[in-house]
């Protein structure tokens, strides 16, 4: 019913702008005022009658056309931090208002002003862009500035800093135990789940191999119970970049976009965002980093439980996965003995302690 009533309208309006278009061409306006030119009149309304039609029957295409043109538009400036947007906008203003000043002198120069005066808004808008993007960070330094007098006033020397969201990447929902880390209240801040790794979830769920299915369903176990169950703030981010086609890039761009941070356990992925300058949250090393440490000299009791690669070695393993080689320790295989720590070894993939039976 809407779009019938809009494509009236329209027709209505293409009506309108034929017949005053006629009019104002054939300067009939007298002429129709005193009801002399009754032909001119009947051209006129024909006139208005051929555009109304036109209009009538152009606007679907005209309505479809300019939604395929926001959409592209729409994501083309979710690309870029609303902030440079927001700045870009009042610099183009900035820059038409000078042009504006201008042009009404350029337009007095014979011949050549009313290019000059096109010529005189397209550079100060340009210019006004451009200087409003470089001026970024002097406008946020200025900002903190007056935020830091402030608080000098009124006797606080700590700035209250904004908390960045954190960024789950798939690997992470996964592994599941960042609901357990959320629990214990150390991650602050709002969780960003984007669509895309939603989708690369659901695809793992839906796959015919039974291990990654597996996987798949227990990922979205763990984000219900990080929605549903947790006192965290999560939110589902729409965004997507569609020029960009592995979801590894499109996580650390989508960081880039929200100043956020990036929680995973892909080693690979820790190296290229530190390359790109996006923080990470690993959740191995956070792991490793609370795992007892171990000082040569130490004592502790372990149960061997397999042989090790060289000959006369034996493999243990605590509580918290961290395997110990026990010289010596095949022939105490299935014995719990008390192992004396000899070194200890910190590798990307964890900590290694070696030790030898206690005579």
């Amino acid at each position: 019913m809407i779009r019938k009533v809009t494509r009236v309208v329209i027709g209505i309006l293409g009506f309108i702008l034929g017949l005053t278009t006629y009019l104002t061409l054939m300067k009939d306006f007298e002429a129709l005022k005193f009801g002399t030119d009754t032909y001119g009149f009947i051209l006129s309304v024909v006139a208005g009658i051929v555009i109304g039609l036109l209009f009538y029957l152009v606007e679907p295409w005209v309505i479809n056309k300019v939604k395929d043109v926001a959409k592209i538009m729409d994501k083309e400036i979710s690309k870029y931090p609303q902030t440079d947007i927001l700045l870009a906008a009042i610099g183009l203003i900035i820059g038409f208002v000078i042009a504006y000043l201008l042009s009404g002198l350029l337009r007095s120069i014979p011949i050549v002003g009313g290019l000059a005066s096109l010529l005189t808004y397209i550079f100060m808008g340009y210019l006004g862009v451009r200087i409003s993007l470089k001026s970024k960070e002097d406008l946020f330094n200025l900002n903190k500035l007056v935020r830091l007098s402030s608080a000098k006033e009124k006797g606080n020397k700590k700035e209250v800093k904004s908390i960045p969201p954190k960024v789950l990447d798939t690997s992470v929902i996964i592994d599941g135990r960042i609901a357990d880390i959320c629990k214990t209240g150390f991650i602050e801040g709002k969780l960003i789940i984007p669509s895309f790794v939603l989708e690369e979830l659901r695809h793992i769920a839906d796959s015919s191999d039974d291990l990654k299915r597996v996987r798949g369903r227990r990922g979205l176990d763990i984000l219900n119970i990080i929605q549903k169950e947790l006192e965290i703030e999560v939110e589902i981010s729409e965004r997507d970049f569609d020029d960009i086609a592995e979801v590894d890039s499109k996580l650390l761009k989508l960081a880039q976009v929200l100043n956020g941070k990036v929680v995973t356990n892909d080693y690979n992925l820790n190296k290229v965002a530190q390359f790109q300058g996006v923080e990470v949250l690993n959740i191995n090393e956070l792991a490793n980093a609370i795992k007892p440490v171990a000082i040569p000299g130490e004592e502790m009791v372990v149960q061997v439980v397999k042989e090790g690669k060289e000959s006369n070695q034996g493999i243990a393993y605590l509580d918290d996965g961290t395997m110990i080689v026990v010289d010596g320790g095949r022939k105490h295989m299935g014995e719990t003995i008390r192992v004396l720590v000899t070194s200890v070894l910190q590798t990307p993939a964890g900590r290694m302690i070696f030790g030898k039976p206690k005579n």
